[in-house]
């Protein structure tokens, strides 16, 4: 029985997601995005509420581009029900590594306009390298970074439009 009803969740996050995903357009290479009507302030949210039920869903989206020239288009989405029924406390090592100013600080130099190691190190604003890899090594056990070889680091281009939406959510 647990079976037959894990399936059917995953079934139903599954068409969800494709839903969300083929309502979604998509800009071709050299089109520009059309900004949506100046009176629509509510035009994301408009599309996410015609395309749920209720008790509705939450939805995360972006493109960016960092100033380091990454390009990230992202999103994701997940029903009320599944995110109520879901382990919210699963996901604290995700925050808690967030949860240190210099960890958010380094996130933000990783993205604009430090490669590595040495680059944090030679800013002075970290302390000693055995602080900065403790730091790091939280960072990318939580998924927020990834070490790429040779002491360098690098955000995912898969967690760029979390961050900044977390960043976003707690402004």
């Amino acid at each position: 029985m647990e079976y037959d009803e894990r399936l059917r969740a995953l079934e139903h996050r599954v068409a969800m997601l494709e839903e969300i995903q083929h309502a979604t357009p998509h800009v071709g290479a050299g089109e520009e995005p059309t900004p949506p009507p100046e009176d629509d302030t509510f035009w994301a949210l408009d599309g996410l509420r015609s395309r749920m039920t209720e008790p509705g869903a939450v939805m995360v989206v972006g493109s960016v581009r960092t100033p380091k020239g990454v390009e990230a288009r992202w999103q994701t989405g997940a029903s009320v029900d599944d995110l109520f029924d879901s382990e919210f406390a699963e996901r604290a090592e995700a925050f808690s590594a967030l949860g240190h100013p210099m960890r958010l600080r380094m996130l933000q130099r990783l993205m604009t306009d430090a490669h590595s190691v040495a680059d944090l190190v030679s800013t002075g604003e970290f302390g000693t390298t055995g602080q900065i890899y403790h730091h790091l090594r939280q960072l990318t056990s939580a998924g927020w970074l990834r070490a790429t070889g040779g002491g360098r680091y690098e955000v995912p281009v898969a967690r760029i439009v979390p961050l900044l939406t977390v960043l976003l959510a707690v402004d």
